[in-house]
């Protein structure tokens, strides 16, 4: 479609409008960083209008697919605010994903355009703006006519399949439509955000657009290092900071004097999402931070969220939150709806009369006939409401008829001092059927007796692991989360 499509636009405030906006009242402040280099809002302005001038150019228009190829870094950010900017949907990327999975996952959308260094495979016939393209001078640095994405995001996950699928917001790009996430998040105005995550991922790509659109300095980080994330929150005088279990984890274990010379008293709000971070981990964050935790659960789906506090975790140690947006509801393998304490699958749903907040592209969601879906993951409510999980039903272990669930024996090794990270698999077994096999990514010397005889300490005798395997790469992807499935598959014969 057209970028100068001059049908009515829906209600509400452009995204575009908003950074303009920005800008206009405080050119001069910075709005973008990324490794030692940082724009204004003036720049970002203009160079984003410059781009998306590019992208109409080569015929990116309201309702088209972008893709967008890039690693972290200022050129991320530029090419999604230029699809915003002619109405087009961002689609965003890993650079790090096979040609063959990018060109499948490209076939699901069709886009207009790619942004990155693709192979001719990934991109077909399409038109490519390579990862260091830069507008010319000359190009128009003015605002574009309006334009509103119809939806404002469309992220890829591999799901519990490994297929991907593309799911694709059910929002337009205004900023009334986004601000109840922006709440969620605890994104303050005018504050420095520090994302450290992919921003091909759902959370922290979220988190770019949210900051901006509330005026935030914004600090990417290219590469993950514990360390240095902690010397850009002093840098910056950081207010906010997105996380994920894995990156609280390798924070909590840096040497001591590391993280008692580390001067974190700008920070009003840790926020993690995406994968569980267990107790002692959180524990360990309250007490060096104070409590300015605050996690949500949801799926990217958006059909409904929890969301809790560090005051309220205090209290309900644990737990994901109360739900506070749509419904949920834990359910038993008959379909029976459970009572507090009973454990059970998680389902969930948006609130009567609301839109639906997401649609597919290659796969089809698990659902019944009134609109409850479910992701697969376990969990119980307790007499207040707040809400547990455990692992998705698929991660499950089955050992001799009873249920073992990984995050349990990976929380257990995570108190120990030389391990680094754990997952949990199950692999078969002649006597009991599947038994747990621990792989570990060890940060230090360690032996497998030295972690099973600390286990026993934390872990009944019928869940223990019957092997240990240790390995030198991390376990997670660059969003926290492990694919159990992908692991199994690899050891099995």
């Amino acid at each position: 479609m057209p970028a100068d499509d001059h049908r009515a636009e829906p209600p509400g405030t452009p995204f575009a409008v908003r950074w303009a906006e920005l800008a206009d009242a405080d050119p001069e402040r910075p709005a973008l960083t990324c490794e030692g280099t940082t724009l204004t809002r003036r720049e970002l302005e203009h160079r984003s209008n410059r781009l998306a001038r590019e992208l109409a150019g080569r015929g990116v228009g309201r309702g088209d697919f972008a893709s967008i190829v890039l690693p972290n870094g200022i050129g991320f950010a530029l090419a999604e605010l230029a699809a915003w900017k002619v109405g087009a949907i961002p689609q965003p990327l890993s650079p790090k994903l096979p040609p063959g999975e990018l060109a499948e996952i490209v076939a699901l959308t069709d886009p207009a355009a790619l942004i990155g260094d693709v192979e001719p495979v990934v991109s077909g016939h399409r038109p490519v703006l390579p990862a260091r393209f830069t507008p010319p001078e000359e190009q128009d640095p003015g605002p574009l006519p309006p334009a509103v994405s119809p939806s404002w995001k469309a992220p890829v996950s591999g799901g519990s399949t490994g297929r991907p699928k593309v799911i694709v917001a059910g929002r337009p790009a205004l900023v009334e439509e986004v601000e109840a996430s922006a709440d969620a998040f605890g994104i303050e105005p005018d504050g420095v955000a520090l994302v450290p995550s992919p921003l091909s991922h759902n959370g922290p790509n979220m988190a770019v657009a949210l900051g901006l659109l509330r005026g935030n300095h914004v600090v990417l980080m290219r590469r993950w290092d514990a360390a240095e994330a902690l010397r850009l929150i002093d840098e910056h005088r950081v207010s906010w900071l997105y996380a994920v279990s894995t990156i609280l984890h390798r924070i909590a274990k840096l040497p001591e004097e590391t993280r008692a010379a580390a001067e974190l008293s700008s920070l009003r709000t840790v926020f993690h999402t995406a994968a569980p971070v267990p107790v002692w981990l959180k524990r360990t964050w309250i007490d060096w931070v104070g409590p300015v935790l605050r996690e949500l659960y949801a799926g990217t789906e958006a059909q409904a969220s929890t969301l809790i506090t560090a005051e309220e975790w205090l209290a309900h140690p644990g737990s994901v939150g109360r739900v506070q947006r749509g419904q949920m509801q834990v359910r038993d393998e008959a379909g029976h709806v459970l009572p507090p304490g009973r454990e059970g699958k998680v389902w969930m749903r948006p609130d009567p009369g609301v839109e639906p907040t997401y649609h597919l592209l290659g796969a089809e969601p698990e659902s019944d006939a009134a609109g409850w879906e479910t992701l697969g993951d376990i969990g119980w409510f307790d007499e207040d409401g707040y809400l547990y999980l455990g692992d998705r039903e698929a991660d499950m272990i089955l050992v001799g008829g009873a249920n073992v669930y990984p995050a349990e024996i990976e929380a257990a090794l995570g108190l120990h001092e030389s391990v680094l990270d754990s997952c949990v698999i199950g692999l078969p077994d002649e006597d009991l059927g599947n038994a747990p096999h621990a792989i570990v990514h060890p940060r230090g010397p360690v032996t497998e007796e030295a972690l099973l005889s600390h286990l026993r300490g934390h872990v009944a005798a019928y869940r223990m692991p019957r092997s240990v395997e240790f390995v030198g790469t991390p376990l997670r992807d660059e969003a926290g989360k492990v694919r159990r499935s992908r692991l199994r598959a690899e050891r099995l014969p």
